[in-house]
């Protein structure tokens, strides 16, 4: 439900608002993403849902909106209103205008104007001025209710948040994933953590990275996404088909989700499925949008392989499940991109290995937190195409290894990432009641 500003009154001064959490928060939070609904940020709209069914009053601020054509169905359960702030800063004048006339007013636009220009300094780009732009914007038209900034990503979300806070002396707090990460200068992610009351990552590499730069006395905490694994069928009972490459007529299915960027590697993959021996059947399915998109489809049949290739372009997690169901073998060919760019953590690799299917990754960032070479699944060394290659032939052709490796996955992602231990801490965090509230506000009953 979109959120409507004019309707609202201005804001109030700072002068009322917590200095430190309250036991528990009464007011609402405003959670600030770049984008709301993403498909591909599904882990994302989890987070918020789970947070509302623990009893969190909120409020979505997005910098964007939304570009997919679909939306997952648990997009369609969350019930809290969204602000979307001016993704350009001429489209909307007006409101820009007002929300800096009515920030210079605050005791608060000083230290945010002084943040902005140190900023600045350091990125003299139009995307710095467009993030104090919507900032503003942000602070003059947050409802008087809101007693909390809550942000995920440490780039422009984090940015405008931060001044967003400072002008309406409002505390915030961080959720920090993957690009963001890597891709923004220490400098900026140090400040940003300093100015945090707290903050939170989602795998152990990115801890350790951001606790170099984090103030000693409020280090980063780890908190996985996990999976709401209600949402995704349990493994079935009886194995899958023997399929192994023989027959053609019975292709070994391999599946992958991810957008067609440099991070996800997927030219490798197609240098490694060019690579197979001949005589091999199999099919491989792409599911996912991303700029890179036709690049990848020219790629694929320039080396021979669209006939093999199934493109579905990004689909809703519903599709999504049933994909992975119906497939053999996962695959995603992470490595690091020459930006910095990295995954942490993919979900999509925890929600193959919960339904039940075997995955091949790359040893890049967080997959081997979740992935046990060997044991759970296959590693291979990142942008190695000919490893890639051997691991994907010993995989089709075995089909006896896809089922131990599947099985063994699915018992300690089920183990060991169920997102209710991940969503309790942040529950805790903001003064909401864990596990036993969240039983409560799933029985329509209730």
């Amino acid at each position: 439900m979109p959120y409507a500003p004019d309707s609202a009154p201005d804001r109030p001064g700072p002068a009322s608002r917590p200095e430190t959490p309250p036991a528990a928060l009464t007011g609402v939070t405003a959670i600030v993403v770049k984008g709301y609904p993403r498909l591909s940020e599904t882990f994302i709209a989890q987070e918020i849902l789970a947070l509302q069914q623990r009893g969190q009053r909120q409020l979505i601020v997005s910098l964007r909106r939304p570009t997919d054509k679909a939306v997952h169905a648990l997009n369609t359960q969350i019930t809290a209103p969204v602000l979307y702030l001016p993704e350009y800063l001429h489209e909307e004048p007006r409101r820009v205008f007002a929300g800096l006339a009515w920030a210079r007013r605050q005791p608060g636009f000083a230290a945010a104007l002084a943040a902005f220009r140190r900023d600045l300094r350091r990125d003299p780009t139009r995307n710095r001025i467009r993030r104090f732009g919507q900032a503003c914007v942000l602070a003059r038209e947050l409802p008087a209710a809101v007693d909390w900034l809550y942000v995920h990503y440490l780039h422009t979300p984090a940015s405008v948040a931060r001044y967003a806070a400072l002008i309406t002396g409002l505390p915030f707090s961080l959720s920090a994933h993957a690009k963001d990460i890597y891709t923004t200068p220490d400098r900026e992610i140090a400040d940003k953590l300093a100015a945090a009351r707290w903050a939170v990552t989602c795998t152990a590499a990115n801890r350790d990275h951001l606790n170099r730069l984090a103030p000693p006395d409020r280090p980063v905490a780890l908190v996985y996404h996990g999976l709401d694994f209600g949402r995704f069928p349990r493994p079935a009972v009886e194995p899958k088909p023997a399929r192994d490459g023989s027959d053609s007529a019975l292709p070994v299915r391999l599946v992958s989700v991810g957008r067609a960027v440099e991070k996800k590697g997927y030219d490798d993959l197609l240098a490694a499925l060019a690579a197979l021996p001949a005589g091999l059947s199999w099919r491989f399915t792409h599911i996912g949008g991303g700029a890179g998109l036709d690049a990848l489809k020219r790629r694929a049949e320039a080396l021979g392989l669209d006939a093999r290739i199934d493109w579905r372009g990004a689909l809703a997690q519903d599709r999504v499940i049933a994909a992975l169901v119906d497939g053999d073998l996962f695959v995603l060919a992470s490595r690091i991109a020459r930006s910095g760019d990295r995954d942490g953590l993919p979900n999509v690799l925890m929600e193959a290995q919960a339904v039940g299917l075997a995955c091949l990754s790359t040893r890049v960032s967080a997959i081997p937190e979740l992935i046990e070479d060997g044991t759970t699944g296959l590693l291979v060394p990142p942008g190695d195409p000919a490893a890639l290659t051997a691991a994907l032939t010993r995989l089709i052709t075995d089909p006896g290894l896809r089922d131990r490796l599947a099985t063994a996955g699915a018992a300690r992602v089920r183990a060991r990432f169920s997102f209710d231990v991940g969503i309790d801490a942040l529950a805790t965090r903001f003064g909401l009641p864990a596990g036993a509230a969240r039983a409560v506000a799933d029985d329509p009953a209730a």
